[in-house]
């Protein structure tokens, strides 16, 4: 696995003149986008005062002004951006993923499908909107590995029928070749109730998940402190648990720095990173030659492609029927 240094080598070697170009397209497109942003507010505030002329307050004026300028602006964004995040991605994030394996093939708009994701059984919401980009996948130290940015959503309406999306899960998500052979299904959670409401009274709401497996207690107070265990088969839960796994898990968690979820199911892991964003697209309205956007994009994928040395999934401990 190449160091932080070595690819940061790379990127300022092969890849900063395709940088500075892609910069002089970023300041084009974000003086055009500030120009419609202004247009849209001026024409939004004509056409909502000719409609609504003397029927509504000074307040819902605004409001209605604001929603139309942002619903056309945030059209105009998606469709001018997508030339340049598509260059972005070509110039920049495809050499950066080949440079740490050549053997990892890189699809800027496919994701892990959604089967995938289900099969995971990390969030137990029913999927009214899926999509995501950015999949990589293949071989490394002979270890299947997949991950992508995804972004769920389901849909709720309110007394009135009106319609709202809510976030299932956005960020990255993992899964890989497991090196034990299992045929549980274990789930690895973020332990909010115990943060929120103390070790008492968290440890018996987490009993009382209805929709989750049995609670699987660990033996690991720092594991127990950050995530919470569900399995329907409470032996093998800690048959792949061990103390040196909770303890990779651990640390893989205090390098994410995010939410983390992880499960054990149908031979693999699945690990979901929750970003809140869309990983791997390029900024707008912030210089693409600030080296700490580079390097949250190398860290990112470094994290991703790290699992395999991490969490020693490369080590055929154990073998597969």
């Amino acid at each position: 696995m190449l160091k932080t240094s070595e690819l940061t080598k790379f990127f300022y070697d092969e890849l900063h003149p395709d940088l500075k170009r892609l910069e002089d397209d970023r300041k084009e497109l974000s003086r055009k986008l500030v120009y419609i942003a202004i247009t849209l507010a001026v024409i939004s505030s004509l056409i909502t005062a000719l409609i609504f002329t003397n029927s509504i307050s000074f307040s819902e004026f605004d409001f209605i002004a604001f929603f139309i300028a942002f619903t056309l602006f945030y059209w105009a964004k998606k469709h001018y951006s997508k030339d340049y995040a598509a260059e972005f991605k070509d110039k920049i994030i495809h050499p950066l993923i080949q440079q740490i394996d050549k053997s990892l093939q890189y699809s800027k708009n496919l994701c892990i499908s959604q089967t995938h994701f289900r099969d995971s059984k990390l969030f137990q919401k029913s999927i009214d909107r899926y999509n995501g980009n950015d999949l990589v996948k293949g071989k490394i130290d002979d270890v299947k590995l997949k991950f992508s940015d995804i972004h769920a959503e389901y849909e709720s309406r309110d007394s009135k029928g009106r319609s709202s999306w809510h976030t299932i899960f956005q960020g990255l998500f993992i899964m890989a070749e497991f090196n034990k052979d299992f045929k549980a299904k274990t789930a690895v959670l973020p332990d909010t109730a115990e943060k929120h409401f103390g070790k008492l009274i968290g440890g018996w709401l987490q009993s009382k998940n209805m929709n989750r497996d049995d609670l699987v207690k660990m033996d690991n107070p720092e594991f127990e402190k950050h995530f919470v265990v569900y399995s329907n088969d409470q032996i093998e839960a800690r048959y792949i648990l061990t103390h040196a796994m909770m303890k990779r898990l651990l640390d893989f968690k205090k390098r994410s720095t995010v939410p983390l979820y992880v499960s054990f199911s149908n031979r693999q892991i699945y690990l979901a990173l929750e970003y809140n964003t869309d990983l791997f697209e390029p900024t707008i309205f912030t210089s693409l030659l600030e080296y700490s956007l580079i390097k949250e994009y190398i860290s990112t994928l470094q994290l991703a492609t790290g699992i395999i040395h991490e969490l020693k999934l490369n080590e055929k401990l154990w073998s597969k029927q």
